[in-house]
């Protein structure tokens, strides 16, 4: 048995360190920025990359207005006012750059000054639509991080902590392992290093988009003409989008720049609202599956495919945050190697479909007069799952009944839309972005971050956990999670003009992991 001076250390491997992070105006990297401010007081600075944009042309400016003045940080400034204010004023270094440009869009000096000012570097960036325009989500999810790898061999082979996501898996089915996943369609070869080469692959994609741009006869199709082109990809290489086959290339761009060098994946499954810190229930925006909570709350769908007998893989911001604090804590002890890391709960502690949609469905019900963001009214119907073909087969139906009850009130110069058409085009529209994932056949396993936590001592194990083995689904997806929805994702149902219609393309940009 080890003796307890061989365990892992967060703060003595974090004490003196110069931490960047990328992605910070993002749900995920907030959280776990708050988290290493508050529990980790050893580290030495924050750098953050940060983008202007048309609003706020520096990055002090915006983190100020979109960062610091979250709601995350409502715990520290609650409880240690003074403290907070000492470590933005003192600890925090701002970079405005764009991590998709070369050097970040910085001069050759200032970016070599960045580099040697960095000991760990984390890569949350993401374009987290999942039916992005191909050009933006191959450039961020994929072609920035050879601008991100070569700032860590510039700054001395330094570890890389980069968060992909558990569904680089793609039409992959059975257990997935903390791996490197080949392409299903077996159109990629591997290499004898163990990765993926994908420069071929970019080539040829890289060209498709400029045909596109160059034979596209109008402006306002040609994001819709991207849009297309990235879905026709992925499907053709084994993905169901272009977020996750996006996702897939970096991974093996990574994996190729720094062959030898300390590397981290990790691969969250879909990330919900906080189970813990630094309050239950905390999230930002309307994530994967609250499209469909949403929708159900406001009476705009009901009817949806999905296998209800199939584990559907959620897990808690915080407990994501802590795999990536894990994650940078083992690479800076044990430098000059690659490792992969999934954050989910279906191996370990699994909800089935059918007894989420329950769980949420009567606390709905129960509770709906808590949750006044949420539900304008008590919820009617039942949700109902169904087969892909029969929901299919009804959809079509629907379709043509609709169209011409449509068409006949436009005859007589009534608004062609109605409410039976608005709800039909919520399910059609949530159906495409999100039936792939709730008709799971895979579980995500995740002993080796297991294995990490035990090499932890008793207190980091504690204070930094990742077991999902905590959470107790029926209190968080029927307590936690709705009244964190109601609390931090939604406003005011006065000011709120988000219908449910809309819900559908707003939330196409929720990662299934950063699902981000």
């Amino acid at each position: 048995m080890k003796n307890c001076t061989d365990h892992l250390s967060v703060s003595s491997q974090l004490a003196g360190k110069r931490v960047l992070i990328t992605g910070t105006t993002g749900f995920l990297a907030k959280v776990l920025l708050e988290k290493l401010v508050r529990d980790v007081p050893e580290i030495k600075q924050f750098i953050l990359v940060i983008r202007a944009n048309k609003t706020y042309s520096t990055a002090a400016e915006r983190f100020e207005r979109e960062i610091l003045s979250s709601s995350i940080f409502d715990r520290l400034r609650e409880e240690q006012p003074q403290y907070l204010d000492e470590i933005v004023r003192h600890k925090f270094v701002f970079v405005t750059g764009e991590v998709t440009e070369p050097l970040f869009g910085l001069t050759p000096i200032e970016f070599a000054k960045l580099a040697n000012g960095v000991d760990i570097v984390v890569s949350s960036a993401a374009s987290v639509n999942f039916r992005e325009e191909l050009d933006q989500a191959l450039d961020i999810n994929a072609l920035s991080l050879l601008k991100l790898t070569a700032l860590t061999r510039m700054a001395g082979h330094i570890p890389l902590i980069h968060v992909s996501t558990c569904y680089v898996n793609g039409y992959n089915e059975g257990k997935i392992p903390e791996q490197l996943m080949e392409s299903a369609s077996k159109l990629i070869p591997i290499q004898p290093a163990g990765y993926y080469e994908v420069k071929p692959l970019i080539d040829d994609l890289l060209l498709k988009i400029e045909a596109v741009k160059r034979n596209c006869l109008s402006v306002d199709e040609l994001p819709k003409a991207l849009t297309d082109l990235g879905i026709r990809e992925a499907n053709r290489y084994g993905w169901n989008d272009t977020y996750t086959f996006t996702k897939w290339i970096g991974e093996q761009i990574v994996c190729r720049e720094l062959q030898g060098k300390s590397l981290t994946i990790v691969r969250p499954s879909i990330i919900e609202s906080t189970l813990r810190e630094p309050t239950p229930g905390w999230i930002e925006g309307v994530k994967v599956g609250d499209a469909l909570i949403l929708a159900y709350a406001r009476g705009k769908t009901n009817f949806f495919p999905a296998k209800t007998d199939e584990i559907v893989d959620l897990i808690p911001a915080d407990l994501v945050a802590n795999s990536i604090i894990l994650s940078m804590t083992e690479a800076l002890a044990h430098p000059g190697q690659r490792r992969i890391y999934q954050c989910c709960s279906g191996s370990s502690n699994p909800i089935i479909l059918g007894n989420l949609i329950d769980i949420i469905q009567t606390a709905s019900k129960r509770d709906w007069r808590a949750y006044d963001k949420l539900f304008y009214n008590k919820p009617g119907k039942d949700f109902r799952c169904v087969s892909r073909p029969s929901f299919l087969a009804t959809m079509s139906v629907l379709k043509l009944a609709l169209g011409a009850v449509s068409w006949a009130r436009k005859c007589v110069g009534m608004n062609p839309s109605f409410t039976m058409l608005e709800s039909f085009n919520t399910t059609h529209n949530l159906a495409v972005v999100f039936s792939f994932y709730t008709s799971p056949s895979y579980t995500f396993q995740n002993k080796q971050l297991q294995e990490l936590e035990n090499r932890m001592g008793e207190f980091d194990r504690r204070m930094f956990s990742i077991d999902p083995r905590l959470i107790n689904w029926k209190n968080y997806m029927g307590n936690i999670h709705l009244a964190g929805l109601n609390r931090f994702a939604l406003k005011d149902k006065r000011r709120n003009k988000t219908t449910a219609s809309t819900l559908a393309q707003d939330t196409a940009n929720a990662a299934p992991a950063n699902l981000r």
